[in-house]
């Protein structure tokens, strides 16, 4: 049997993102043990580059040595008990995801539906808190993978806080990509993944709880339900002068990758990073338009680093998405749920929000959509 030598692909999918080659350089660096003062150091650096790119002062910020859905089961375990009751926002596939969450531990999803490729609306939310005491949680998606919408974070966890709830958010496409204030907007507790705009492999989840968060957490009156993902237990790995306890092996070597490209978003600056996917939003966006493509959600609330493009009437949509790879060597992305069939998805997400592979990608579509 042969090594496997994997393709040379452009990433313009909703994810994975393109990796760039200063972090695939720090994966090959030499494995040493997870409880090494060295790798210890390491950690406590990675835990203050979270910071840095949460925006947050928060103890408690730490990668899941698993992907995003881990990060999102970590959150909902961690905070919630049999019985208690939850509003969560849908509109999309992942709002679903955290109902799914909620569900399975035997607490109360109270959801709140908007239309796929519409923002959470705020006066739904507001009319779920007013209709059901003793909310404990709100969550909801910041920036929406299958639709390519954000939602007004900010605002929902300032009602949140109106009625004494904590909030649960998906941060996991909006990490490094647009504003993500946690600290500043009161966000209790959120999760990412590695591989969207921060641009490292897939594979680990960065997290963020409050002090409101951990409180609750050390208050809980039943165990939490994973153990892996228990955080009581996790937070004597990751914290400590050099005292930590075993927990779990780490991935070393991942840990590298996240560290790196969190070492390159602070170089570039989050500000700086936030203006260059937007300006190679516009970039796509007039280029789509220039071949008679439109975008799917309302200028004011479309994602700037993933873009849902209408496909026309009469194109297929799957033959499309076939050609751009097997012709291109482009990855774009397929429509989930309800925009299944009607929808490309197209990343601009960290090392592929660059204007040249805009270009590339609009080139190509211009070619495929030709024959």
């Amino acid at each position: 049997m042969p090594s496997f030598n994997p393709p040379s692909r452009l990433l313009m999918g909703p994810g994975p993102s393109d990796v760039a080659p200063r972090v695939l350089q720090a994966l090959a660096r030499p494995t040493i043990g997870h409880l090494d003062p060295a790798f210890v150091a390491m950690m406590d650096d990675l835990k203050g580059l979270l910071r840095y790119a949460f925006r947050t002062e928060n103890p408690l910020t730490v990668p899941v040595s698993a992907p995003g859905s881990a990060g999102m089961e970590t959150c909902f375990v961690n905070l919630l008990e049999p019985g208690d009751k939850v509003i969560v926002c849908i509109n999309g596939v992942f709002g679903g995801r955290m109902a799914e969450n909620v569900r399975r531990i035997g607490a109360e999803a109270i959801l709140v539906e908007d239309p796929w490729g519409k923002p959470v609306d705020l006066d739904k939310v507001r009319a779920a808190f007013a209709a059901n005491s003793g909310v404990k949680a709100l969550a909801f998606v910041h920036a929406e993978t299958s639709t390519g919408v954000e939602s007004d974070a900010q605002a929902l966890c300032a009602l949140a806080r109106e009625f004494d709830a904590l909030t649960i958010v998906d941060a996991v496409t909006s990490l490094g990509g647009i504003p993500l204030e946690v600290d500043q907007w009161g966000i209790d507790a959120l999760y990412s993944g590695s591989q969207k705009c921060l641009s490292a492999p897939p594979g680990l989840s960065p997290i963020s709880f409050s002090a409101r968060a951990v409180d609750t957490l050390k208050a809980r009156k039943s165990p939490v339900q994973s153990w892996f993902l228990d955080l009581s237990l996790v937070m004597n790995y990751w914290e400590g002068e050099g005292a930590r306890s075993y927990h779990h092996t780490a991935p070393v070597n991942a840990l590298y990758g996240l560290h790196e490209s969190l070492v390159a978003l602070q170089e570039e600056g989050l500000e700086q990073a936030w203006a260059r996917h937007q300006a190679n939003h516009v970039r796509l966006r007039d280029g789509l338009q220039g071949i008679g493509l439109e975008l799917l959600v309302e200028e004011r609330y479309r994602l700037p680093q993933l873009n849902t493009v209408v496909v026309p009437e009469g194109v297929d949509e799957a033959g499309v998405r076939k050609r751009m790879l097997g012709e291109h060597q482009i990855e774009i992305g397929a429509g989930l749920g309800s925009l299944a069939g009607k929808v490309w998805r197209i990343g601009l997400m960290g090392e592929s929000s660059r204007p040249e592979k805009v270009d590339r990608c609009v080139m190509a579509l211009t070619a495929v959509l030709g024959r």
